[in-house]
């Protein structure tokens, strides 16, 4: 048997059609003007030789089986015949979606996340979708799978400094990179199978519904951290700026107690996170 693909050109269908056509014809003819029963073996011969027409429609194929031997694979257009004995499998080459089903897995921390993917994908290769695999449809649902269960435990879902977790690619973050990976790990798989992959996308991701609260506090509580540093940051910047100009403009002279007082003031109207309320002093500087 053939190792790989082989195309094939077989006869003009038309022609054989019109042939066909005019033996069936004159089959019958012959049979209502001299009865004789040799017609009758003609008319089943044009059935028999109608057997061999196909048709292959734009991006389909057929490939063709004589006693368990490979003949090659029909991907032109049109109507064409071939040897009526022949076994013709229909294989579809149009790109195809495949919307996996959402699966629990475990990021590379060993969270449990909800996942799945967008898979675009058409045969490329008739031979390999036809006989190395035994269902070529089956074989991308179970490797697609496969692959997402894997590359999910190669990226963490998402960063957490607490961790000490500094990865440059996560699942969340890095929609690109993820893709390609999981598009070049896909085809890994499927080139067994003579499958083109053209696209493989992450459709769905989030955390799994046991710790997906969990994950929601602790993202909210990292985010307020993260805003409130920015802001004790500026603070800071902005105290040492008044004391400076104060200094610099002569407008008062203040000693280490009072610059401490004003420091806590200016920090806790410029830190807080109400709105402050203005005491008005009445009196002298030291009350």
């Amino acid at each position: 048997m053939a190792s790989n693909e082989k195309t094939t050109s077989p006869s003009n269908g038309y022609l054989m059609l019109f042939f066909i056509f005019l033996l069936f014809i004159a089959s019958i003819a012959g049979f209502i003007m001299f009865k004789s029963p040799w017609f009758i073996l003609v008319i089943f011969l044009s059935f028999f030789l109608a057997a061999g027409l196909i048709l292959v429609n734009p991006n389909e194929s057929r490939v063709l089986l004589l006693f368990g031997k490979y003949k090659g694979t029909v991907k032109q257009n049109g109507l064409f015949w071939v040897n009526p004995l022949f076994v013709k499998k229909k294989i579809s080459l149009r790109a195809r979606n495949f919307d996996s089903e959402r699966l629990k897995v475990n990021d590379k921390m060993g969270n449990p996340i909800m996942i799945s993917t967008i898979l675009v994908w058409r045969v490329q290769n008739t031979y390999k979708a036809a006989f190395e695999v035994d269902n070529f449809e089956n074989f991308v649902v179970v490797q697609t799978d496969a692959a997402v269960r894997k590359l999910a435990s190669l990226y963490p879902y998402d960063n957490f400094a607490d961790e000490g977790l500094d990865e440059d690619i996560t699942l969340r973050s890095s929609l690109n990179e993820v893709s390609e990976a999981l598009e070049k790990e896909v085809q890994e798989r499927l080139e067994i199978a003579g499958i083109e992959v053209l696209e493989a996308r992450i459709g769905y991701l989030a955390y799994a519904n046991e710790i997906a609260n969990a994950m929601l506090k602790r993202q909210q509580a990292t985010a307020i951290v993260a805003a409130r540093h920015k802001i004790v940051e500026g603070a800071v910047s902005m105290v040492e700026m008044a004391l400076n100009d104060l200094s610099k403009k002569n407008i008062v002279n203040l000693d280490d107690d009072r610059r401490a007082a004003m420091v806590s003031n200016l920090m806790v109207v410029l830190c807080s996170d109400k709105d402050v309320t203005p005491v008005v002093n009445s009196g002298t500087l030291n009350h």
